[in-house]
C-alpha cells in the first residue's frame, strides 16, 4: 500500500521516498519521508485522509536536522522487525512495573538518599498509585491535533512528513520501528500500549516524534489537581527523565501543577 502512495492521497504530495524496512524488518515499507519540510497544513491533510489510507501522518524531527543524515528516520536506525505488537501487552501492568523499577533505589548508583527520592515521588512514594480516570470528552481531538501539527511546524520548520501503515498515532511508533526510549525499554511495542489508553482516556493524539522526543496533542487534560498528580505519576512511569531530567529532580507534585489544562505533553528519553 505505502508503495503506492501518490495515487492515495487526494492531492499531490511534495517529493519524498519510501525508508525500506530494514534486513530485520517486514518485507513491506513501513515509511513514506518528505524529502524537505512539511508544508502548512500537511499533515491535516493527511490526517483527514487516514481512514481511506490507512497511513497515519507523523511530524518528524531529528536531533540534528543540520547534519544531512535526519537522524533515525533516514539513515538507518529504525528496527520495526525487534518489536513486538501493542496488543500483546498490559498497560496498567506496564506502567506499575515501570514504576517500580523507577523507585526503588539502588544505594550504589543512586544521586539522591532514599528520603530524596522518595520526596520527588510524594505523596506515592514507592507506592504504584494506579491508573488515573478517563476523562469527559471534550473537544475533538483530530482537530485539537491538527491546530498543535501547524504550531509545533512553525516551531521547528525543518521537520519533515512521515506517513506510515498504521490505524493509531500510538502503533504508527511500534510500526516505523522508533527506538527514542531504548534506554528504558527496548521495545516500542510497549509504549504503543499505554499510548493506545492515553488515546482513549484523554483524547491523546501522536502528533510528532523526534531521535528521542515525543509531542502527544491532548484534547481532555486534567482540569482537577488529583487527577494530574495521576497523571503525573503515569508520565514518570512512562518517561522519568520528564521528572529527572535538569540539574535538580522537580517534584511529581510540581510536575503535576503544569499538567493541569495542559493540551499538549512532551517526552525525553535520555
Amino acid at each position: 500500500m505505502i508503495s503506492e502512495i501518490d495515487a492515495l492521497l487526494d492531492a499531490p504530495l511534495p517529493p519524498g521516498r519510501i525508508v525500506p524496512a530494514g534486513p530485520d524488518g517486514p518485507d513491506a515499507p513501513v515509511l513514506w519521508l518528505s524529502d524537505g519540510p512539511a508544508s502548512p497544513g500537511l499533515w491535516a491533510r493527511a490526517r483527514a485522509e487516514h481512514a481511506r489510507t490507512g497511513l497515519w501522518p507523523l511530524l518528524m524531527d531529528s536531533r540534528n536536522p543540520g547534519d544531512g543524515e535526519f537522524r533515525p528516520w533516514a539513515s538507518g536506525e529504525l528496527s520495526p522487525g525487534r518489536m513486538t505488537s501493542p496488543g500483546e501487552h498490559d498497560p496498567a501492568g506496564l506502567l506499575a512495573g515501570w514504576w517500580r523499577d523507577h523507585t526503588v533505589v539502588d544505594e550504589d548508583d543512586d544521586p539522591l538518599p532514599p528520603d530524596g527520592r522518595a520526596a520527588v515521588t510524594a505523596p506515592f512514594g514507592q507506592r504504584w498509585p494506579g491508573l488515573a480516570p478517563a476523562l469527559p470528552p471534550g473537544p475533538d481531538p483530530d482537530v485539537e491535533a491538527a491546530e498543535y501539527a501547524e504550531f509545533f511546524a512553525s516551531l521547528r520548520p525543518h521537520v519533515r512528513l512521515g506517513l506510515v501503515p498504521a490505524a493509531c498515532g500510538a502503533d504508527a511508533l511500534t510500526v516505523v520501528g522508533w527506538e527514542g526510549p531504548v534506554n528504558q525499554d527496548d521495545d516500542t511495542a510497549k509504549f504503543s500500549a499505554v499510548l493506545r489508553t492515553w488515546e482513549r482516556r484523554f483524547g491523546a493524539r501522536v502528533v510528532a516524534v523526534g531521535f528521542d522526543t515525543l509531542h502527544l496533542s491532548v484534547a481532555t487534560p486534567p482540569e482537577r489537581p488529583e487527577d494530574a498528580l495521576l497523571v503525573a505519576a503515569e508520565h514518570f512511569a512512562f518517561c522519568p527523565d520528564n521528572i529527572w531530567q535538569g540539574a535538580r529532580p522537580c517534584a511529581l507534585a510540581s510536575y503535576a501543577e503544569r499538567l493541569v489544562g495542559a493540551c499538549t505533553w512532551q517526552f525525553w528519553w535520555d
